[in-house]
């Protein structure tokens, strides 16, 4: 069995992955609230695979509802060593067009309101975004995108918009002049979660349209992205069965595996304890 313990944050339109061996789904319990949903768990050449839906199966919670950190929780409380997000974007870009992937090297944040971070009073920690993906994980998956048959960009800004509500046209021009390529309502603050659980982070997006900055574009609307969402769902499937494939037979070590290492600020004697109880999956290899 490889030491590789992969974590697949499935976004619209991928509920499942069809290729796990010995699939089971499994309850794993948060301190920080409820994740999107049970976790499906099961093997791939010899790779063990760890699944949760981020909308959850039927795809009852909207963006701005995700408990992000009880969803990277739970995944490191699985034995997860790297996550690789899947999710569907919208385009910025002319020559990024619907059934493009994307795999995301950058981020804008303009979420608002949600808890983007485990760390509080009682223990201050800051992290490290400046190169927020990991490069080894996220070029494993271009090539497993690749290998699956998809025609793949590497190296993309996503903006991540609140939501639920598309874009107005001002908006989408202003995130095209802040250089941003795709657009979605999900990858933050779930990037910056998986840092400070320190879990390298790949993120794979599926267009399934042009935003609406596109002179003489239909205004986005919800059927044209389901259409396109069940076209990529099985290329996505695909995407993790070749990535199995395609992992070394030993996972070396990673920058992100230490990364709280230096980022803890606040002195033992001033730490809560109830805070640290909660941090024991996320941060316990730096806390014991």
């Amino acid at each position: 069995m490889s030491d590789w313990v992969i974590g697949v944050v499935g976004g619209s339109g991928l509920y499942a992955i069809d290729a796990l061996e010995g699939a089971h789904w499994i309850d794993v319990a948060s301190p920080w609230g409820k994740p999107s949903d049970a976790l499906l768990t099961g093997t791939i050449a010899g790779v063990k695979f760890v699944f949760l839906p981020r909308h959850g199966r039927g795809h009852p919670i909207p963006p701005g509802e995700l408990n992000a950190r009880a969803n990277v929780d739970v995944l490191k409380r699985t034995g997860v060593t790297d996550i690789v997000s899947i999710s569907a974007v919208g385009s910025l870009a002319e020559e990024l067009p619907p059934g493009r992937f994307v795999v995301v090297d950058q981020f804008i944040d303009r979420t608002k309101g949600r808890p983007s971070t485990f760390y509080a009073t009682g223990m201050v920690a800051h992290v490290s975004m400046a190169d927020p993906v990991c490069p080894r994980l996220s070029e494993l998956a271009a090539s497993a995108a690749r290998a699956a048959g998809a025609d793949v960009t590497k190296g993309a800004t996503y903006l991540a918009m609140e939501g639920p509500q598309f874009s107005t046209r001002a908006e989408s021009n202003l995130y095209r002049q802040w250089g941003a390529h795709v657009i979605g309502m999900t990858a933050m603050p779930e990037a910056k979660l998986a840092r400070e659980a320190e879990l390298p982070y790949a993120l794979v997006a599926m267009v399934t349209d042009y935003d609406c900055w596109r002179e003489g574009e239909d205004h986005v609307d919800v059927a044209t992205v389901v259409a396109r969402l069940d076209s990529n769902a099985a290329t996505a499937r695909a995407l993790v069965f070749e990535l199995a494939k395609l992992l070394p037979p030993r996972r070396p070590a990673s920058p992100i595996d230490t990364n709280l290492d230096f980022a803890l600020i606040t002195a033992p004697d001033a730490r809560d304890k109830g805070l640290l109880a909660k941090l024991d999956a996320v941060a316990g290899r730096v806390l014991k």
